[in-house]
């Protein structure tokens, strides 16, 4: 049997693996979690495949660290259930570079994390092996009915395969969607700690994986996730099954109508704080498909109602001409970078705006990347509300001319709380790149692939631009819509299952399908507000359409 690693070519028995080939390769072996094979993220328990090409997976592959995320989620749960049979764990949402946990019931202190963080040193030290089960539907089923499992026998009956992957430490087996690890000796680091009501498992640093990421104190994104759990309460939605159940017992249209309302009442709530602040500039930041354009429509709207009139100052009225804009290390333009703004004319114009003047705006051309020879004059009233929405906003430097108390900043970001169950979680990250996806298909002809190909350059542009930012907001608001997602899988499901494997996005792709096959496709989108966040991404919203 021949086949290609790394670049390498090899011969190797059939009955061989991934992982028995590792000692044959040089350093680029090393570090070794996973296999990418053609597109396919594989396990290095895996069989190898004839005349196959394909490369490790190491920390610093993306693929690499949701391998070493699953694992190191695993080690915990071996951990927790050692210590603490039958007792839940919900693995809540990410957390900068680590993950929420929620031990329901159990009132966490610091003796119980450092009790875990000793087990899941031993499990580590141990180097245990973690197995790969192919099982049946039938067999898993029963596994988790007589474990207690309930969350996972559930989401199980809507699976319409009859085959199920189990993953076993120790005696102990769950279901991950994705690739392990094959030992519990790679995954050895990481940290653990209490936090608000819960624990953080902090993973490797990104920029230095020998080391666990530092712990970054994040009150107002912790309380806005709590927030959205306290929601999740009210709508009686955790995990993927109790979506699937309203579907199919046709209960969907009032859970959406609970979810828009609970939506509007936090908009209105914003609006009062606004208010209340005496601030006169409302800035709206956040990362890419949030539902910012909406969300700002709908927050002057409640102002509006308070007797205000807020008027929104563009910023692409005050980029620079390209070819004066500083160029990267690499020679190429950064155009995410807050210094692609005229920063100096803005600071001149928002104080005069404050104070009623009017100043002439320029005009950007952007089929020549140039500033035109054309301005308008624009103005406001003493005490009218100005909005700047953008992904600087909550940047200091965007109005450093304008003082603290007269600022109001707004951070928003879909903050998915919804799991396929409790120990598999959907990722805020995925559910954006989902309403990307669609409505850059939609209503700009975007391939999925070219939008998949231009991801990366957009969560490097948050991760610099957005994220270090959105602690310095006096409001958050969640867009994530807990229905959302059986209304993009219509949309995005055959737009996915269409890249082939020869694509290099394939992966992406299949990690996205992965977790869609287990959302049921609900036809009520005549139930959707015109006002929705939701319709900024697939159509029929009334912020676009013009007065008869």
């Amino acid at each position: 049997m021949y086949l290609k690693l790394n670049g390498i070519e090899m011969s190797c028995k059939g009955d061989e693996r991934w992982i028995d080939l590792l000692e044959r390769l040089p350093e680029s072996g090393r570090g070794a979690l996973g296999v990418s094979v053609q597109g396919r993220t594989e396990s290095l328990m895996d069989p190898v495949e004839e005349y196959a090409f394909a490369r490790t997976l190491t920390y610093a592959d993306e693929e690499g660290q949701r391998i070493y995320e699953r694992t190191l989620q695993f080690i915990f749960l071996t951990a927790a259930n050692r210590l603490y049979p039958g007792k839940r764990v919900r693995i809540r949402h990410s957390f900068v570079q680590g993950l929420y946990i929620d031990l329901p019931n159990v009132a966490v202190t610091d003796g119980i994390v450092f009790r875990l963080k000793d087990e899941m040193r031993a499990i580590v030290q141990s180097d245990l092996p973690i197995e790969k089960l192919r099982v049946s539907t039938e067999d898993a089923q029963e596994y988790f009915a007589r474990t207690g499992q309930t969350d996972r026998l559930r989401i199980l009956g809507y699976r319409r395969f009859n085959h199920f992957t189990l993953y076993r430490i120790d005696g102990l087996e769950d279901y991950f969607y994705g690739e392990m690890a094959p030992r519990t000796g790679l995954i050895d680091v990481f940290d653990l700690r209490a936090y608000g009501e819960g624990i953080i498992l902090q993973m490797p640093d990104v920029n230095d994986p020998a080391r666990p990421a530092a712990f970054v104190d994040l009150p107002h994104l912790i309380h806005t996730y709590s927030e959205a759990a306290d929601w999740h309460a009210i709508l009686n939605c955790e995990n993927a099954a109790d979506l699937n159940d309203m579907i199919k017992s046709r209960r969907l249209r009032e859970f959406i109508r609970v979810n828009e309302a609970l939506q509007e009442r936090r908009i209105e709530q914003i609006a009062d704080q606004f208010i209340a602040s005496g601030a006169l500039l409302l800035l709206i930041a956040g990362p890419s498909s949030s539902g910012k354009t909406t969300f700002s429509h709908r927050l002057s709207i409640a102002l509006r109602v308070h007797g205000l009139r807020p008027v929104k100052v563009s910023l692409d009225d005050y980029y620079l001409d390209r070819d004066s804009i500083p160029r990267e290390p690499d020679g190429t333009i950064d155009l995410e970078r807050i210094e692609t703004l005229d920063l100096a004319l803005l600071g001149d114009h928002l104080p005069r705006l404050v104070r009623g003047e009017t100043v002439n705006v320029p005009e950007f051309d952007f089929k020549s990347g140039k500033r035109s020879e054309r301005t308008h004059a624009f103005s406001v009233e003493p005490g009218q509300p100005i909005i700047i929405e953008g992904i600087h906003g909550l940047n200091d430097r965007l109005t450093a001319t304008i003082p603290a108390h007269m600022k109001f900043k707004v951070y928003i970001s879909p903050l998915t709380m919804l799991n396929l169950d409790d120990h598999n979680r959907i990722r805020t990250t995925d559910a954006r790149l989902l309403r990307r996806i669609v409505r850059d298909n939609l209503f700009r002809g975007t391939p999925p692939e070219d939008t998949m190909a231009m991801w990366p350059s957009v969560r490097r542009g948050e991760e610099r631009y957005i994220f270090p930012f959105q602690e310095k907001a006096d409001a958050m608001f969640n867009s994530a819509l807990t229905y959302e997602l059986c209304i993009m899988k219509k949309y995005a499901y055959p737009q996915l299952l269409s890249i082939t494997p020869e694509s290099p996005h394939y992966t992406l792709a299949r990690r996205l399908v992965k977790f869609l096959n287990y959302i049921e496709t609900a036809d009520v989108e005549d139930e959707i507000p015109l006002n929705s966040i939701l319709r900024e991404f697939i159509g029929g919203c009334c912020f676009y359409k013009d007065e008869d």
